[in-house]
């Protein structure tokens, strides 16, 4: 019997009782002997009777401590093996030891003593022995979680198979929103009558409405053009595994109608409300439609792909949104102090040429504009030094710092041939004013600046100075332009159109037509366009180290230490888009800078922007760039495993 009990018993009050009680008997002797005496035998018996009720007490509570132990005993037993989690101990060789019923049901065995840790759990090998953790293992239909314990070499395992497979519902049963637009019905049934194009959408419908009901798409039409559809997450995944078939479907269909029907489509997935999916379904819409249309954004929280865009962006036959934009961009030009423009590092002559437009339309509204220009390069150098030859012109060329000591929250901001603010010759102008005007012809990139007052991007155009020619049109009826401006404009489209070659369409010319007019000079073109003898010979030199790769794709890598300009490698990558067979051209060199470039062209088959932006880059269809530090081997490495990824997918060319 514990101590703490025995004292009860056998404690000092009893002792002290028994103790006064004696003394109290031999008093009462003292004076009645005859009631001291039955007093001390009452006495004696009380006393008998404590020491046989002490002696059952201990009795009755030993056999009762025993009997709980045995009790707990069992039970701990029973516990240990009817848990269902899983307990398994090891040595320091990592054999099994001991463990409970569980882990042998577990893995369909009797006895696991003796047997290697490691061969039963693989996943823990190079585990090291101070690895505190917890990992997962599938074993049949069962998923369990492992929890090691290294210091007492104890293993943890729960079956969390029910736990997975509600994980699993939720991710697959995920709600996704989309939009689907027929981004170019208006220019393909103009002209046909009422019958055809009753036909031709008839059978769009019944091929959007199969491929809906392949894939368990919710699709209801919302306009005669939109579509807005409800999918799962495990429904995305199926068609984003298809690489969204239904864009080649539509396009084949039409294939007999002199202008092909495309579909854009946008989606949105992720955790967020179903408000804030439907505005994000809209904004990627709004992302395929700006890179040209014919392709599928998918936004799936913070990852953006992109799907299709294997053709060019159909032109648009009314000028309507020209002549809206045009008269927007006067009354913020009306409503500013000064005009700041800029275009993308590194300029070249569209980008030149475009800003030369904006300035016109700044100065024909009596407002001051100033060019930004971080430096020139020698795709510029002889339109610069013409340029610093006319002192009405020069005046408004100023450098980064000058534009940012003058430019305030009044001002307002154009930025011409690109949409991103990282590319922008000074990207701290952006934040100095809360006005910005966007002018553009590159197919639209994740990273675009988003708080922009006016955005004019279109991807169908040639050139960022077709689309401010547009403007200018219907700018100001009174506007004439210098042969010089004008010029520059005209340039900019000859430079883009490789002399009215590729992109080019029916406005391109209308355009250059509106800049002849205004006394655009050809022959000073020429010159500016001249180059030299060293440049063709260096040319020539990268070029010789081209080779054929997927049977029409010329690839050259430069040599080491051999640094080439930007425009060389683009020259060099046009050249070699005229070589019989090739139906796409990269050229990867070292630039002065010290960062590789690389320059890729396409006659439309392939999708030289998807290539880019996989590399960090963009561009367009059938014109594309990118630039990053590393070396020309990791390089060529990473674009052949890209384009490997991308014949693996869906094929590189139609």
């Amino acid at each position: 019997m514990p101590k703490f009990l025995l004292k009860r018993w056998h404690g000092a009050h009893i002792v002290w009782i028994f103790a006064v009680m004696t003394i109290l008997i031999f008093v009462l002797m003292l004076f009645q002997w005859v009631v001291g005496v039955i007093a001390l035998l009452a006495c004696l018996i009380l006393g008998f009777f404590t020491m046989r009720a002490e002696q059952a007490f201990s009795k009755d509570m030993n056999k009762y401590v025993t009997t709980l132990s045995h009790r707990i005993k069992r039970a701990g037993n029973e516990v240990i093996n009817e848990l269902p989690i899983g307990i398994l101990l090891y040595n320091e060789e990592k054999i099994v030891e001991w463990h409970n019923p569980f882990v042998a049901k577990m893995v369909g065995k009797d006895s696991l003593i003796g047997e290697g840790l490691l061969e039963l759990f693989p996943i823990l090998k190079g585990r090291k022995d101070k690895d505190v953790g917890k990992v997962e293992i599938t074993l049949g239909k069962c998923i369990y979680q492992v929890q090691v314990k290294p210091n007492e070499r104890l293993l943890y395992v729960t079956d969390i198979t029910a736990y997975k497979t509600l994980s699993i519902r939720y991710e697959e049963e995920r709600l996704s929103i989309g939009i689907i637009m027929m981004d170019n019905l208006e220019e393909a049934t103009q002209g046909m009558d009422d019958q055809s194009r009753s036909i031709m959408m008839a059978k769009v419908t019944g091929e959007i409405t199969e491929w809906a009901q392949k894939y368990n798409v919710y699709l209801r039409r919302t306009a005669s053009d939109r579509y807005l559809i409800l999918i799962d997450q495990k429904g995305l995944k199926m068609l984003e595994q298809s690489r969204f078939e239904i864009l080649d479907e539509v396009r084949d269909l039409t294939i007999e109608h002199k202008l092909q029907l495309t579909l854009s489509i946008g989606i949105a997935s992720g955790n967020n409300s179903l408000t804030e999916l439907g505005q994000l379904a809209q904004t990627s819409l709004d992302m395929a439609l700006g890179r040209g249309g014919d392709q599928v954004a998918v936004k799936i929280g913070e990852r953006l792909s992109f799907y299709g865009g294997r053709s060019n962006a159909v032109e648009k036959r009314t000028r309507v949104r020209a002549r809206v934009i045009s008269h927007a961009l006067r009354d913020l030009i009306k409503e500013c102090d000064k005009v700041i423009i800029m275009g993308h590092r590194y300029p070249d002559m569209d980008s030149i040429g475009a800003a030369i437009g904006v300035l016109k339309a700044a100065h024909v509204s009596n407002k001051e504009g100033y060019i930004v220009l971080e430096g020139v390069n020698p795709s510029i150098q002889k339109l610069m030094e013409t340029i610093y030859e006319d002192e009405k012109l020069n005046r408004w060329f100023i450098t980064p710092e000058q534009a940012m000591q003058i430019t305030n929250q009044r001002s307002l901001a154009v930025v011409v041939d690109t949409h991103k603010a990282s590319m922008v010759a000074e990207p701290k102008l952006l934040q100095l004013t809360n006005r910005k005007f966007i002018v553009d012809h590159h197919r639209r990139g994740e990273e675009f600046i988003q708080d922009a007052t006016l955005v004019y991007m279109e991807p169908y155009a040639s050139s960022t100075c077709e689309l401010v020619t547009e403007l200018l049109q219907y700018f100001n009826d009174r506007l004439t332009m210098g042969v010089l401006e004008a010029t520059a404009l005209l340039a900019g489209i000859v430079v883009d159109t490789k002399s009215f070659s590729l992109s080019t369409g029916a406005r391109t010319f209308e355009a250059a037509s509106f800049l002849r007019r205004n006394g655009a000079d050809s022959s000073l073109i020429q010159r500016l366009l001249k180059e030299d003898l060293e440049a063709y010979i260096q040319r020539a030199d990268v070029i010789k180290n081209a080779v054929v790769i997927y049977e029409h794709i010329a690839l050259a890598v430069t040599e080491p230490n051999r640094k080439y300009s930007q425009l060389l490698i683009a020259q060099a990558a046009d050249t070699l888009l005229t070589m019989t067979g090739v139906s796409a051209s990269f050229v990867i060199s070292e630039r002065p800078d010290g960062l590789v470039g690389i320059s890729a062209r396409s006659l439309g088959q392939l999708n030289v922007q998807v290539v880019m932006e996989r590399m960090g880059g963009g561009g367009h269809l059938t014109n594309a760039a990118t630039q990053f530090e590393g070396t020309l081997e990791a390089a060529a490495e990473k674009l052949k495993g890209i384009l490997n990824e991308m014949n693996a997918e869906e094929g590189l060319f139609e």
